[in-house]
């Protein structure tokens, strides 16, 4: 089996790819993957430590920057075919699985052109322009919900669940201390890096119970690394963490957005969360994720308007000294969780191409 996974550019379009190439290669030593994405993206740090190959196109996007903008990027979409044609003449791939982000529409278009079967995988509940269009070329739609199947008329969709990247957390080692996880997606979340810091200067009396473990996103990182100096706990700074199933596997409970991926990985592992959809995103669909947690009592949501330090530091406050509620939380995650999606995706691909 060859597989090309085009796509990528944020953490919730490449991880769950990820998920699933790490499944082909489970099923099957032999398996050949290929990842294409642009060398602006998140896949272009992480490939290489994973161990899977990556091909680059050079393609940009077009929403918000502008009639320049536009231009440039409708400009690079005949180049990005004929080289995503190369890829493929050259791979010779018996599948391609779009991930979402810029690379993605030229090499699906590509294989579409070349005859090779062709998937999409879908995160949100609501598709974004992208893959609406898409969805008509391609033979099968992966999607997270049920409820997406009415944004694919006529198309064959297969309900999976969204995966993710481990098929279990490792074994570390966990203090007695109270284990606060924060991060904001891969880039990080402005908002919840200094609203967690205006938190702890309202936590001291906690320092003593409390190990922290902080991604910022790079942008942010000098700033709220400067700023825990002056705070009294025991913290792990970080921009980026590349252990994130440890991350996970020594946390009581997680502050954080609430993408696609992160809602998942929460479910799967069942780990209690704060979280605080993004404001931005497309139909608002963070809020949808949280609000759908929140009301099987597996998260609590915070909008973001209405995130501040005092009232962060009260809810961590109150998690901190009601452990029960934590474990509570967590059990109702864990039973939300769809940890067999990236077999599921695995299964349907094999009959396609086998058909």
């Amino acid at each position: 089996m060859r597989v090309i996974f085009a796509g990528g550019g944020t953490g919730g379009h490449l991880f769950p790819g990820l998920a699933v190439a790490r499944e082909f290669q489970r099923r099957d030593e032999g398996v050949d993957i290929l990842f294409v994405g642009t060398a602006q993206g998140i896949e272009f740090r992480v490939l290489p430590k994973e161990g899977f190959k990556l091909e680059t196109l050079n393609v940009k996007g077009i929403k918000g920057r502008g009639l320049r903008g536009v231009l440039d990027a409708l400009y690079g979409v005949p180049a990005s075919v004929l080289r995503s044609l190369k890829i493929i003449s050259e791979f010779r791939p018996d599948c391609v699985i779009g991930l979402g982000g810029y690379a993605s529409g030229p090499l699906l278009l590509a294989g579409k052109l070349s005859g090779v079967h062709a998937a999409i995988m879908e995160q949100n509940l609501r598709p974004g322009f992208t893959n609406r269009i898409l969805a008509r070329m391609v033979d099968r739609v992966f999607t997270a919900y049920a409820d997406s199947e009415k944004y694919f008329p006529g198309a064959r969709v297969i309900e999976t669940g969204n995966p993710v990247r481990w098929r279990g957390l490792p074994n570390v080692t966990r203090g007695e201390k109270f284990s606060l996880l924060i991060f904001g997606g891969s880039g990080g979340a402005r908002r919840i890096n200094y609203a967690v810091v205006d938190a702890l200067k309202l936590l001291g009396d906690l320092k003593s119970g409390m190990v922290i473990t902080h991604q910022t996103g790079q942008l942010d990182y000098a700033a709220i690394k400067q700023a825990y100096a002056s705070l009294p706990f025991n913290a792990e700074v970080t921009p980026f963490i590349d252990t994130m199933d440890e991350a996970y596997g020594r946390a009581d409970l997680v502050v954080c957005r609430a993408g696609a991926t992160t809602v998942a990985e929460l479910t799967v592992f069942g780990k209690a969360a704060i979280l605080v959809p993004y404001p931005y995103a497309i139909y608002d669909h963070q809020r949808g994720n949280a609000q759908a947690l929140q009301a099987r009592g597996a998260a609590e949501m915070i909008l973001d308007r209405e995130l501040t330090g005092e009232f962060l530091a009260q809810r961590i406050r109150s998690y901190f000294s009601d452990r029960a509620r934590i474990e509570k939380m967590a059990a109702a995650a864990r039973a939300l969780g769809r940890p067999d999606a990236a077999a599921k995706i695995v299964d349907a691909c094999y009959a396609l191409v086998q058909a």
